[in-house]
């Protein structure tokens, strides 16, 4: 769970969709084909899980407009499945995937960018097609459960220090030595995004945004 959190503070769920639109209600479904399926696949992912996954994106003619191995580090990108961070289609055609597994996914307009497209990337009423591998998933980071690991007095709200304290400990864990503007540099900016009513400390309800579990 450390790791998870981890990229919670220090990530802050980079978006690889960010600013993209979202298209109206759908009224289509996305067609589904399973590539490869691992020989193990005792864990499946769901709706709040934190996703690694690499992504091919192409239109129906062919011509491909978004490939994550070539963008930036061409890392795997992370993401949170079923609470908008990507286009529905991805979070609906994404869901109970192996790690390990490979799918493509035909996406109709009504669940990728509708009715307006995406700039000169994507046209009006395109269907989409996307070759996804998923590589890791891991229970959310705005988990309640991740929410108490940091909670070390029990008060339903995070401090700067509980932060900070968690953070030391899981770098102890796994042998890292950091300076302390690090962790500052860290802090000041989770506090920035999460603390809403300016009052010093993360509430449970301001750190459960993706309301995994009862508050």
């Amino acid at each position: 769970m450390g790791a998870v959190v981890w990229l919670f503070l220090f990530l802050q769920l980079c978006n690889f969709f960010a600013g993209f639109t979202v298209a109206d209600e759908p009224n289509e479904e996305v067609k589904i084909e399973v590539v490869f399926l691992p020989e193990k696949c005792t864990q499946k992912s769901k709706k709040g899980d934190l996703m690694n996954a690499h992504y091919d994106g192409y239109l129906s003619n062919g011509t491909k407009f978004y490939c994550s191995r070539s963008e930036k580090d061409g890392h795997p990108k992370w993401f949170v499945l079923g609470v908008g961070q990507v286009i529905k289609g991805l979070d609906i055609g994404m869901k109970g995937m192996c790690p390990g597994e490979k799918r493509k996914l035909t996406i109709p307009p009504s669940l990728g960018f509708g009715k307006e497209g995406k700039a000169d990337i994507v046209p009006p009423n395109a269907t989409l097609i996307f070759e996804v591998e998923l590589h890791h998933m891991s229970r959310g980071p705005r988990s309640m459960e991740a929410f108490r690991e940091m909670d070390f007095d029990n008060s339903r709200s995070l401090t700067k220090d509980e932060i900070r304290k968690f953070l030391v400990m899981e770098d102890k864990k796994g042998g890292k030595v950091r300076e302390d503007s690090f962790y500052d540099a860290v802090i000041t900016d989770v506090f920035r995004k999460s603390d809403h009513n300016g009052d010093g400390e993360i509430s449970a309800k301001e750190y459960n945004v993706y309301e995994h579990d009862e508050l």
